[in-house]
């Protein structure tokens, strides 16, 4: 990819207005700093310009969802600007508030609910989901790798140690029970087995 097309510069200042002043977890980093990275993964892998921009628009989606948009708030804010299948690709791999009857998931729920989806996503959504779980994976990993005190790395998680792990692994084999083979698999794959060698304590 020569340089980003308007799309995607578009999204990018989309996000960097909305994650504004936020930071990650336990970090001083700035939150956006996983967009442009995410970026560089699906275009490594050729995916195109909406699979990109869902993947930057990505956090920002769940906010709104989390924060009870409705569907016209989500039209406006996303769908008018960046199109329809953006909006619809983000919104099947957000994790979900409510159910299908209206009733309220817990966190467990959430996750549960966005892993048995995914099999029915498109391949456009299973590369964004791929892609971020590739990066923060990845991420995950090096921070790791880097430090004297991995417990403090852990401690970002609400999952702890086990549940991240298995989060991961969990992601990996849900992308690929839905007929999704994609390279960015053994990636993912790889990634786990490393933190594996971290899920007891030394």
């Amino acid at each position: 990819m020569n340089g980003y097309s308007d799309a995607i510069n578009h999204a990018f200042a989309f996000a960097a207005k909305h994650h504004d002043q936020e930071v990650r977890k336990g970090t001083r980093l700035p939150y956006l700093i996983a967009a442009p990275n995410v970026a560089v993964i699906l275009a490594r892998y050729g995916q195109d310009d909406d699979t990109v921009v869902t993947a930057i628009l990505q956090g920002a989606i769940e906010d709104f969802v989390r924060d009870g948009y409705t569907a016209e708030m989500l039209r406006s804010r996303i769908g008018d600007k960046f199109g329809d299948a953006v909006l619809e690709t983000a919104l099947s791999i957000v994790e979900r508030r409510l159910d299908d009857e209206g009733v309220e998931l817990s966190p467990e729920e959430r996750k549960a609910d966005l892993l048995a989806r995914l099999g029915r996503t498109s391949p456009r959504a299973r590369w964004v989901v791929a892609a971020i779980t590739l990066h923060a994976a990845g991420t995950l990993l090096a921070n790791i790798r880097r430090t004297q005190f991995p417990e403090s790395v852990w401690g970002r998680f609400a999952a702890g140690r086990e549940g991240t792990i298995s989060w991961y692994s969990d992601v990996g084999r849900h992308l690929r029970d839905g007929a999704f083979d994609a390279p960015i698999l053994l990636e993912i794959d790889a990634v786990v087995r490393e933190l594996e060698r971290y899920r007891a304590p030394a």
